[in-house]
């Protein structure tokens, strides 16, 4: 289950995102990490991980 620092920093994440008219393709849920995925830019250039306490970093 997401805690409520993740719940946070996935709607800013996706705000941010959708404030700089880059597309989203891929938003997950891994229950075994506990983190959410997002998949996004242009030729899915942006990769960004969002940890249980809310803290978030982009993947290369």
């Amino acid at each position: 289950m997401p805690t409520e620092e993740q719940k946070d920093a996935v709607i800013f994440v996706c705000h941010m995102l959708s404030n700089l008219y880059q597309p989203i393709s891929l938003f997950r849920y891994d229950r075994r990490l506990k983190s959410f995925y997002i998949l996004a830019g242009r030729n899915d250039g942006l990769s960004i991980l969002i940890k249980p306490n809310g803290n978030w970093d982009f993947e290369l």
